[in-house]
């Protein structure tokens, strides 16, 4: 039996159905590879210098400080970058919301809800605006968002609501 038939089968997969929103976003960073290059060597260059001037008076135990702190910033960049590794996935469609979390780990965290029972809550504070976007289903929220900017949160919560909306009203096809 092909992969066709397993799918029809077991009955409509998200593909079969329109998709009514999808997006997929990562933690922003400013620095890219190629900057991330040009500051270590600037870093590494200015610690050789400055401690290669300590060693030259006798103070040699400052090189090597130095030398340890060009190193704990290339460790901080890196593991920034690995965070950066992190992203979130969400697709509507009108039978199913599926959520897809990728921590910066690899370790990925897909669940599946269904957009009729499921709720858009949005926390706001007064002075800096949306600060917690969460999908709730069957009183289990389902935080979603947390690295964005809180303009970019509040779209994505505006979009999100008009699939959902979509979503309940159904999908109108037609038989052409």
């Amino acid at each position: 039996m092909n992969a066709a038939s397993t799918n029809q089968a077991l009955g409509p997969t998200i593909d079969d159905e329109p998709t009514l929103f999808a997006a997929r976003y990562q933690p922003y960073r400013s620095l890219g590879q190629h900057g991330f290059l040009v500051v270590m060597i600037i870093v590494a260059g200015i610690s050789f210098v400055c401690g290669t001037a300590f060693l030259l008076m006798g103070a040699w135990p400052v090189f090597g400080m130095f030398g340890l702190d060009a190193l704990a910033i290339y460790w901080a960049f890196r593991l920034n970058f690995r965070q950066a590794r992190a992203c979130e996935e969400i697709v509507v469609t009108p039978s199913l919301i599926r959520l897809r979390h990728v921590a910066a780990d690899g370790t990925v965290y897909e669940e599946e809800l269904n957009p009729l029972w499921t709720r858009l809550h949005r926390e706001l504070h007064e002075d800096y605006g949306l600060q917690r976007l969460t999908l709730e289903m069957r009183g289990r929220p389902y935080v979603i968002g947390g690295f964005l900017h809180t303009a970019q949160r509040e779209e994505l919560a505006e979009q999100l609501s008009r699939a959902l909306a979509e979503a309940r009203r159904g999908v109108v096809r037609s038989t052409f």
